[in-house]
């Protein structure tokens, strides 16, 4: 399919009954059943990537007091033009009112973490993981469907670690990039950002940042290329950059090395010699945002989502009705297996049913007529019209389940 023939995310959504937006909440999406399943899919994917990976998973207040971000230094780079403030009454005393910001990021409060109790070298690296809500101002000219929105949801992680460990954190998540991102078979590419103008820390932090991240894509063999002055403002980073089925270019995941916000909020652990030392805080994340990433998602595969990603995996279509307990008997044993089935039993011709889970991207249509009952086997084909032949509902299931395990 040409480029100018292929469907922008949001008509795909609309179509397939996925996602859309509305007036009522411009820059946030509704989420529609067919939806949410994929996202959930996603969420599960790598809930367990970061389970596997040593990562505990947390979750912080959506709204808080705008001090930690003035404490961070993300109000003195953003401003509260690029965040959601509101000015509350505070509970003990109505005359003093109090500034509360809608958090657009997590870092600032993963410190807050951190510090709940003393901390240990035997702790360390300390990782933590979050799959939240965030909220940005984005200008209403500049919001667009899912990849460019006011309320996202990020997959999100921070870890706390020794200096020297750093580099072996750094190069997992490269790791972990690298290995996600092939399973979707994206083209991509990392980009180091170095130290912006306006920064917070010191440069000889900076300069074993920098080093330290180049050093790990020299260690691991990977191409990269420079984004001069594009670092976040409290440490360098590397960007994994994919391009999307029209040819756009789009940021994703992200590692970034963080001297500073440890000193800001003046966080420690205890070493070997029970002196307090200063851990150094790393940031990942690999999906960027659930947003931007299934808007993308969405237009590669065209609506033609892998089988472990579809809303509906196997529609069942009886010939007739005489099918129909048959056809209910293998919707239920597919149920079972946690394998989503339709079953479609419209007073309709087998043609009209096909062309509806066809245009619905359905995976596999499993076809039931009075031969396959009398067989007691199923007749199958793909959403491409490829004709697989018959198989029995234990062999069909255990392929379906085969391939949902390895995401083929």
């Amino acid at each position: 399919m040409s480029k100018t023939n292929l469907k922008d995310h949001r008509e795909i959504g609309r179509e397939l009954e996925l996602f859309f937006t509305d007036d009522i909440a411009p820059g946030a999406p509704f989420w529609l059943p067919n939806g949410m399943v994929i996202f959930k899919e996603l969420e599960k994917f790598i809930r367990e990537l970061t389970l596997g990976a040593g990562y505990q998973e947390t979750s912080t207040p959506i709204m808080v007091k705008s001090d930690l971000f003035k404490q961070s230094g993300h109000w003195t780079k953003f401003g509260e033009h690029n965040m959601y403030n509101l000015i509350l009454s505070d509970e003990e005393d109505d005359k003093k009112p109090v500034s509360y910001t809608l958090k657009p990021m997590n870092c600032p409060e993963s410190t807050i973490l951190y510090r709940f109790r003393n901390r240990s070298y035997r702790e360390l690296p300390l990782r933590f993981s979050e799959v939240g809500r965030l909220h940005r101002r984005e200008k209403s000219g500049e919001v667009h469907g899912l990849l460019r929105v006011r309320q996202l949801t990020m997959d999100d992680a921070h870890i706390f670690a020794q200096e020297e460990k750093i580099e072996e954190e750094v190069g997992n998540i490269l790791d972990t990039m690298v290995a996600f991102y092939n399973i979707f078979n994206f083209d991509f590419e990392f980009k180091l950002a170095t130290r912006p103008e306006e920064r917070a820390g010191k440069d000889s932090d900076w300069d074993k940042a920098e080093k330290t991240l180049e050093d790990v894509l020299k260690q691991k063999k990977l191409k990269y290329s420079a984004k001069d002055r594009d670092g976040a403002f409290y440490g360098p980073k590397i960007d994994l950059h994919i391009k999307d089925s029209q040819g756009r270019e789009w940021q994703l995941a992200t590692v970034q090395i963080d001297f500073h916000m440890p000193q800001a909020f003046d966080l420690k652990y205890t070493d070997e010699k029970g002196e307090p030392k200063r851990p150094v805080m790393v940031h990942r994340a690999i999906f960027g945002s659930f947003e931007r990433f299934l808007a993308i998602l969405t237009e590669q595969y065209q609506g033609s989502f892998p089988l472990w990603l579809s809303p509906v995996q196997v529609a069942i279509l009886p010939i007739t009705d005489g099918q129909i307990k048959y056809c209910r008997e293998a919707e239920k044993e597919l149920k079972n297996a946690s394998i989503r089935t339709q079953l479609y039993e419209k007073n309709e011709t087998l043609q009209a049913k096909i062309r509806e889970a066809t245009l619905l991207k359905i995976p596999y249509l499993v076809i039931v007529g009075p031969k396959e009952v009398e067989a007691k086997k199923l007749s199958i084909r793909t959403r491409d019209g490829k004709d697989l032949g018959q198989a029995d509902l234990q062999e069909f299931k255990e392929k379906i389940l085969a391939d949902i395990a390895t995401k083929a």
